[in-house]
């Protein structure tokens, strides 16, 4: 990531110009103001033609609205991050849209449905927990042969587990890995 003309800009965009570090390993906290203000700055000038990318970066610009916001029943929400509310799931609190290792399969995570506005519980991996099957997201060909495999581009239902497993790279470092990985869809 490289900067075509000298412009004014934060101390976040900053750092990751100065260090060469690429938007999808985000200085700042996943969903945090900062984190998504850093992808509306870079999606300004990126779109004005002031910022060159990597081809991941232009990708995740290009293909999403992350860093941008919208409306919901009232509110101002950013756009292309899983809001994380909490809700009764069997009579206990449990967040909504962030994975977790566990249950009958090596992740769950829970989502309300849309249609019938109850919580329900989404276990997506292999079963009980893998056993010796690894994760492996740190090969770029690997994680974008299994999205092709799986189609990921066209999983747009939380409630199934395909939507979860194809943006499993998403949530990887809050799952214990060491950072979250791009993907390519």
């Amino acid at each position: 990531m490289k900067l075509l003309q000298i412009l004014d800009t934060t101390p976040g965009l900053q750092y990751h110009l100065d260090n060469s570090l690429p938007l999808y390993e985000n200085i700042y906290r996943y969903s945090s103001t900062g984190f998504i203000n850093l992808f509306a700055e870079a999606r300004n000038l990126y779109f004005n033609g002031d910022l060159a990318l990597c081809e991941l970066d232009r990708e995740l610009l290009e293909t999403t609205d992350i860093g941008m916001y919208g409306i919901y029943e009232g509110e101002e929400v950013p756009l292309d991050l899983p809001v994380l509310d909490e809700a009764e799931y069997q009579g206990k609190k449990v967040e909504l849209g962030k994975p977790k290792r566990g249950g009958s399969k090596k992740f769950y995570v829970y989502v309300k449905n849309p249609k019938t506005k109850k919580v329900v519980k989404v276990s997506f991996g292999a079963k009980d927990g893998g056993g010796n099957l690894a994760v492996k997201l740190d090969d770029p060909k690997r994680r974008k042969a299994f999205a092709d495999r799986h189609n990921c581009d066209q999983k747009k239902d939380k409630t199934k587990p395909g939507y979860w497993a194809c943006r499993l790279n998403r949530y990887w470092k809050s799952l214990g890995g060491k950072k979250n990985y791009p993907g390519y869809w």
